[in-house]
């Protein structure tokens, strides 16, 4: 089973300190998870514009391949301007609506304010819904006063949260394994 823990960002490090976490949960779940970390900052990624594959450089090609090879995943973005970031919204542009369909998502984001916790709502879940995923209705969110001034994750309801996130996630595997 490889989980996919996709950070959709290219700046700022909250994101990969909740992806870090949720590692850890998933492995005390269970040994047999293979979780690959793909930090999108790590890339050259172009425009996705709708030439064929083979014509994307090939860090975006290794990105489309990692998306649609994974059996799971776990996407965490901050929230930038009452939105998802461009960089994640192109990948997601890139990848076939096929290769994530009947998949586990778990989502988990971070942003400013209170209120923008509904840009999970109304962007990111209807294009995971797009693709058929099978999104975990728990999501968490996080706000900048979860963490400390040196960017660790100090609140322990979200810890709790995370927990309990990972454990839906790892039912929500369990139950892909039967579709």
């Amino acid at each position: 089973m490889k989980i996919l823990l996709l950070n959709g960002t290219i700046v700022g490090t909250k994101t990969q300190t909740l992806l870090n976490e949720i590692d850890k949960y998933i492995e005390k779940l269970n040994k047999n998870y293979k979780t690959k970390f793909i930090n999108l900052e790590n890339y050259q990624m172009e425009f996705v514009d709708g030439r064929p594959f083979e014509q994307y450089n090939e860090d975006m090609q290794h990105l489309i391949e990692e998306m649609e090879q994974a059996d799971a995943y776990v996407i965490a973005t901050p929230i930038f301007q009452g939105s998802i970031p461009g960089t994640l919204k192109n990948l997601f542009d890139a990848v076939s609506p096929l290769a994530m369909r009947h998949k586990p998502v778990s989502i988990v984001a971070n942003g400013g304010t209170l209120q923008h916790h509904l840009v999970i709502e109304n962007q990111l879940k209807p294009i995971l819904n797009y693709f058929r995923c099978l999104v975990t209705p728990n999501y968490v969110y996080t706000h900048t006063n979860h963490f400390s001034t040196q960017g660790e994750l100090i609140d322990e309801d979200v810890h709790n949260r995370l927990k309990e996130m990972t454990q839906v996630f790892h039912q929500y595997i369990q139950m892909s394994k039967e579709i």
